[in-house]
């Protein structure tokens, strides 16, 4: 084997070794789990003691108000539906969002990178704070998901 050949063969195993490492970038930097944190309102005024149940593709979780819960990034709708008795029930759909760092993952760590990312969820993401109001129901969008917006009227 000569120098060169070597030289190349390192070369292969290094950027092989490096393209490895840099697959799942986004569950590397910020995981598949993310804490959401659930207040409730109620004629204007904060609400606490309501339980809710937040859901997507990835599971159930159940959290009272004020309250933080970790969830399970995905793709799909979180769907929230926070109940006390003798108040209505507050309802939100709130879409995720797909982090920034996506595009960089498809740059830098390829397409298994990415869909590595994409089927685990970490490449998602809903905003920090929800904020529910008792008696309506709300749709968030992508854009006021991607904004941090709560998810209000």
């Amino acid at each position: 084997m000569n120098l060169r050949s070597t030289a190349k063969s390192i070369a292969i195993v290094t950027a092989a070794a490096l393209t490895a490492g840099l697959t799942g970038c986004a569950s590397i930097v910020s995981g598949t789990n993310q804490l959401i944190s659930v207040e409730t309102m109620h004629a204007a005024a904060p609400l606490a003691g309501a339980t809710c149940k937040l859901e997507n593709d990835k599971g159930v979780y159940y959290v009272t108000t004020p309250g933080t819960v970790t969830i399970h990034r995905a793709y799909g709708d979180l769907n929230i539906k926070c109940e006390k008795t003798g108040i209505p029930a507050g309802l939100a759909t709130v879409k995720s969002s797909t982090k920034g760092m996506m595009a960089g993952n498809i740059l830098f760590g390829g397409f298994i990178g990415a869909g590595v990312d994409a089927a685990s969820g970490a490449a998602y993401d809903y905003p920090a704070l929800m904020q529910i109001v008792m008696g309506e129901t709300a749709i968030a969008p992508v854009a006021a998901a991607a904004s941090g917006a709560a998810a209000t009227r």
